[in-house]
C-alpha cells in the first residue's frame, strides 16, 4: 500500500475560546485530487491556514510523506482565491516570485518558469503586465507561479471563485487536464458542489463549526474529464450524494 503524501492527524484550533477545528483527520495519496467542502463558516479557511503552516494548531499534526511538517510552509504551494499578481511586475516576473522568495536567483527562476508558459496558455505574454490579461489568464499565471515551486502538495483555496461562470468552467476543464498530465497532489477548498465533483477523486465533507470530516465521497468518473461528463448520469448521482451529505451536515 502506498503511504499517504499528506496526513492531517487530529487538527484542533480555537480562537479566543471559540473552537473552529475539532480533530480534523484526512489523508491524501500521492497524485490524488481531494476537494474539501462544508457549510459556510465551518472553518475551511482556518484548516487551510493550519495545513499550509500559516497558523499553528492547538493540537494535532500535519505530515508529508510520513514526516511531521506542522507549522512549516515549505512542503506546500498555496494558491488563494485572488491571484495576487503584482501590477508593477511583468507576468514572467510574477510567476517567479515564489522562487525568488525561496532564494532562487532571478535569472534561474525565469529559466524555470519560462518553459511552462506555452502549456499554461500564456506564451507571448511573458513581458506584459497583469492588467493586460483576462481573468482566466491571470488565474493561470497565478497557478503557474504556484506549481513552478515544485512543492509536494498544491493547496488551492477557491481559485476560481471570483471568475464568471463561463470562464470558471473553462478553467475547471483546463485544470482537470493539467492535473491529469502532471499527476499533482492537490487539495482544493471549494463551495461549488459541481466543481468538487468535476475535479476531485475524493471529496471530504466538513461538518459545522467546530468542524471535522464527517463523510468522504469517492468520485467514480473516468479521466480526463471534459464538458460531456456534466451530463453523465453518474455525475448527477455524485452531485446528489454530495448535496445530501451537506444538507445532513
Amino acid at each position: 500500500m502506498v503511504p499517504p503524501r499528506l496526513t492531517l492527524d487530529g487538527l484542533t484550533k480555537a480562537y479566543g475560546g471559540l473552537p473552529v477545528l475539532d480533530g480534523v483527520r484526512l489523508t491524501v495519496a500521492p497524485g490524488e485530487f481531494v476537494a474539501v467542502v462544508g457549510p459556510s463558516g465551518c472553518g475551511k479557511s482556518t484548516l487551510f491556514d493550519v495545513v499550509a503552516g500559516l497558523e499553528r494548531p492547538d493540537a494535532g499534526r500535519v505530515l508529508v510523506d510520513g514526516v511531521e511538517v506542522t507549522g512549516r510552509t515549505e512542503p506546500f504551494a498555496y494558491m488563494p482565491q485572488q491571484d495576487l499578481l503584482f501590477p508593477w511586475r511583468t507576468v514572467l516576473d510574477n510567476t517567479t516570485l515564489g522562487l525568488e522568495v525561496a532564494g532562487v536567483r532571478r535569472r534561474a527562476a525565469r529559466d524555470r518558469a519560462r518553459p511552462l508558459f506555452a502549456e499554461f496558455g500564456l506564451s507571448g505574454f511573458e513581458g506584459v503586465r497583469p492588467g493586460e490579461l483576462s481573468g482566466g489568464m491571470r488565474q493561470r499565471a497565478a497557478l503557474l507561479r504556484t506549481v513552478v515551486q515544485d512543492r509536494a502538495v498544491l493547496l488551492l483555496d477557491e481559485p476560481f471563485g471570483a471568475l464568471d461562470a463561463l470562464t470558471r468552467t473553462d478553467m475547471q476543464v483546463w485544470l482537470s487536464a493539467m492535473r491529469a498530465r502532471h499527476a499533482w497532489t492537490v487539495v482544493l477548498v471549494t463551495h461549488d458542489v459541481r466543481e468538487a465533483v468535476f475535479l476531485a477523486d475524493r471529496i471530504a465533507v466538513l461538518g459545522p463549526r467546530p468542524t471535522s470530516v464527517i463523510q468522504e465521497l469517492h468520485v467514480q468518473l473516468p479521466r480526463p474529464r471534459g464538458l460531456s461528463v456534466l451530463t453523465d448520469a453518474e455525475f448527477a448521482a455524485a452531485e446528489a450524494r454530495l448535496l445530501a451529505a451537506l444538507q445532513r451536515s
